[in-house]
């Protein structure tokens, strides 16, 4: 490559690094995970400049770049965390389907779906211990109150009252995801 082209990769890379880096970090909350992609997006734009192909809107480009990544990686399975554990479970009494964009309405659909899955995954995780055992195995694993409360040695007006918690706090948590939906 030419010291003209690195000049105006390194001006690019320079100019376009934080928005891209934000932009990709809305989509993907693993912050390795989303470094790679900026890294894979980087690779992209030394790689068009080396074929000599011409990039008009290098900003516009590489939020394009960006997003085919973001959607790329959503389109590999993911035997991992709340979506294999929870989501893929056939037993299950609570299903999150009825909730979530179907995957086979497009790759915006998977992406959505998976961004939702993944902030369901991190609500859970921010909750007390004690109202994400109750939400969890109530909702989740479909267990009654009773059963529970057996178990556990905890009053059942107690367990209620912790997944009355849960849910208000999931609700507030994941609201400003939902909205933001198609």
């Amino acid at each position: 490559m030419t010291a003209a082209q690195d000049q105006t990769i390194t001006q690019t890379v320079t100019r376009e690094g934080a928005r891209l880096r934000r932009f990709i970090a809305r989509y993907v909350v693993d912050h390795a995970e989303a470094e790679d992609i900026l890294q894979d997006v980087f690779y992209e734009l030394v790689d068009a400049y080396r074929l000599m192909k011409p990039i008009e809107q290098a900003g516009a480009w590489l939020l394009r770049v960006a997003r085919n990544r973001i959607i790329d990686r959503f389109r590999k399975p993911r035997m991992e965390g709340f979506s294999a554990e929870y989501i893929d479970s056939e037993d299950e009494l609570f299903t999150w389907e009825e909730f979530l964009p179907d995957p086979s309405a497009g790759p915006e659909a998977t992406l959505a779906r998976q961004l939702m899955l993944q902030q369901i995954e991190v609500a859970l995780a921010e909750l007390p211990l004690a109202q994400r055992e109750v939400f969890i195995a109530h909702e989740l694993e479909g267990r009654s109150f009773k059963d529970i409360s057996q178990q556990s040695g905890i009053g059942i007006n107690t367990l209620l009252s912790r997944k009355h918690e849960a849910v208000i706090a999931l609700r507030e948590r994941l609201q400003q995801i939902y909205e933001e939906l198609p």
